[in-house]
């Protein structure tokens, strides 16, 4: 099983970037975390980080035939971006949204998300755990799907 993990937009200013909100933990030792994990979880994963758009939803369209699911924080791309919802909905493959930080307690722009309709899940607020939240459910979603 094979998952595509995709950080977008300022994700990798973890460690820089507001440290009260998203701690001191790198974007590289955030990764460095969820490969570790993925040997419990025995799966193979690929880490993706883009400040651009059109490189996430590229990524998302050279994942379809390539993976069995994808865990993605679309960062400020979450509130924004009609073109990455579009790019999940198209590939069709299982996907969980993750927030570090609980969005629907945030700025009232944050509270809509345009990517969660599109995804089995949405994970937020328990901060580089919500990875493996998202990670852990969408394996063993698979893992149901497969069985049936």
């Amino acid at each position: 099983m094979k998952i595509l993990i995709i950080n977008g937009v300022n994700m990798n200013m973890l460690g820089v970037r507001e440290p009260d909100k998203y701690g001191t933990m790198t974007l590289k030792d955030l990764e460095k975390s969820l490969y570790s994990y993925s040997f419990e979880l025995g799966v193979d994963i690929e880490t993706f980080q883009s400040n651009h758009e059109g490189e996430i939803v590229e990524k998302i369209q050279s994942a379809y035939g390539n993976v069995d699911g994808i865990v993605i924080n679309p960062a400020a791309y979450t509130h924004t971006s009609v073109a990455i919802r579009d790019a999940i909905a198209a590939v069709n493959i299982p996907a969980v949204e993750i927030h570090m930080t609980n969005i629907h307690s945030r700025e009232d722009f944050r509270h809509n998300s345009l990517i969660a309709p599109v995804c089995i899940a949405q994970i937020s607020g328990f901060g580089a755990q919500s990875y493996k939240l998202g990670l852990k459910g969408l394996v063993e979603f698979l893992k149901d799907k497969n069985n049936k």
